[in-house]
């Protein structure tokens, strides 16, 4: 009898352990399926990183960083961050 109690105990634990993990898992995944953004900082960061230079400007559109580095060669480049993903978009 006190095998099966200590076995009946071991599965009510695993079960209740099991069921924490799977609730933090959830949350998890609920969290990261929101619109999580980055800072303007950190699309400078990002900008100065592919660029090399020194940060001249930033402006913010809905879904864009618009950056504007200087190099050190005189050039100026305009830098276009994805504020979602922290992407440099080629596109535009």
């Amino acid at each position: 009898m006190k095998f099966q109690s200590k076995v009946l105990v071991v599965m009510l634990w695993v079960a209740l352990v099991s069921g924490e993990s799977f609730a933090q898992m959830k949350l998890a995944s609920e969290l990261s399926d929101e619109q999580i953004e980055i800072s303007q900082q950190q699309a400078v960061t990002i900008a100065q990183r592919y660029t090399h230079g020194r940060l001249l400007s930033v402006q913010r559109t809905d879904d864009h960083y618009r950056i504007k580095i200087l190099n050190h060669k005189g050039a100026v480049h305009i830098v276009t961050i994805n504020a979602k993903n922290g992407e440099v978009d080629l596109s535009q």
